[in-house]
């Protein structure tokens, strides 16, 4: 099974020249499975300081039509997520896109707020729980992003028999974290954990950089991304998660 992931840059729509530069690139590779940086489309909302009904609203429609955008890719599964309405602020709603249908995921939990990233302001989780959806014969677990530091939900997940664990992001520079956190998550679910970057400049405090990775389920590093290779592509083994889910340390119960 063919997984892409990718790095696409700051303020993309999928009307311009960006977009149809990234989806060449995209379809070239002819994957069964895509996995998209977080709310891929438009400018970044959680850098502004207070919610603005007006940007909500863009960065809303900028989804809504970069939802055609995706369908069009023709890509069996499409993972992704996109900025939805909920009691006045928005929630992050992950997706999966099944030969187009779409079908609700997980709702991001955990919101950072500091500079560039004032996401308490903009969002709320309407619905709880990180559970696996079964797509496709794939079983896929997101982490969107922030969550990404959180292991005991790599740990669930793993627990569940997810396949893949799907890490849309937005960060910046700083990358030892993320992977140093993907390699655990790998390790305690025995899932393979792939993620996808905004890049370039939002204004000068802030800067998103790029650098997609995909971690083994033994949580080694497979691939990553780069400003010369921002589409990449691997091969997940199903038969590589059931055998490490059955090692250490997946196997490891607590006792009451």
């Amino acid at each position: 099974m063919k997984i892409t992931y990718i790095e696409s840059p700051e303020g993309l729509s999928s009307e311009g020249l960006q977009w149809k530069r990234l989806q060449e690139q995209i379809t070239s590779e002819e994957p069964d499975v895509l996995v998209t940086n977080e709310m891929p489309f438009g400018r970044w909302l959680a850098a502004k300081t207070t919610f603005n009904s007006l940007d909500a609203e863009a960065s809303i429609l900028a989804h809504e039509q970069g939802l055609l955008a995706l369908r069009n890719l023709d890509i069996p599964l499409v993972l992704s997520s996109r900025p939805v309405e909920f009691e006045g602020t928005l929630a992050n709603e992950a997706f999966v896109l099944t030969n187009g249908t779409y079908h609700f995921a997980h709702h991001k939990h955990y919101f950072p707020e500091e500079g560039g990233f004032f996401e308490t302001a903009w969002f709320r989780t309407n619905k709880r729980g990180f559970d696996v959806l079964k797509v496709n014969g794939l079983s896929v677990g997101f982490l969107l992003c922030t969550e990404l530091m959180f292991n005991e939900w790599a740990r669930f997940y793993g627990r569940q028999g997810a396949h893949l664990i799907a890490v849309p992001r937005a960060s910046g520079q700083n990358f030892t974290q993320w992977k140093t956190a993907a390699s655990m998550a790998a390790i305690v679910s025995g899932s393979y954990v792939v993620s996808s970057n905004r890049v370039g400049r939002y204004d000068d405090a802030l800067s998103f950089g790029g650098k997609g990775f995909a971690f083994a389920p033994d949580g080694s590093l497979i691939s990553e991304t780069s400003s010369s290779k921002p589409v990449v592509s691997f091969e997940l083994d199903l038969g590589v998660v059931e055998k490490q889910q059955k090692q250490y340390p997946c196997y490891v119960r607590e006792l009451a």
